[in-house]
């Protein structure tokens, strides 16, 4: 029974691919089960390279020093939306 927090995808890779990552798997003494927890890490990875570029590609014009400008303010943001309050 498939469990409500995953969701079941049909994926076509090719041959050499497949081949490729099942032995890899299996070097690591991996099971086939694993694959699925395997491909849901390398597509994390992807989005996340892909939403660094694109937020890269949007500052690129910007002067370094006003770039840092801006990310020490949303890290002072951030630690202030984070941090407990007193009492």
């Amino acid at each position: 029974m498939a469990d409500e927090t995953t969701t079941r995808w049909t994926v076509s890779v090719s041959r050499e691919t497949d081949i490729a990552v099942r032995s890899l798997l299996a070097q690591r003494g991996m099971k086939k089960g694993d694959l699925s927890k395997f491909i849901e890490e390398a597509v994390k990875w992807r989005v996340l390279d892909q939403t660094v570029a694109e937020a890269r590609g949007k500052f690129a014009d910007m002067p370094p020093e006003q770039l840092e400008s801006v990310i020490d303010e949303a890290v002072a943001a951030a630690r202030t939306a984070n941090t407990p309050k007193a009492g």
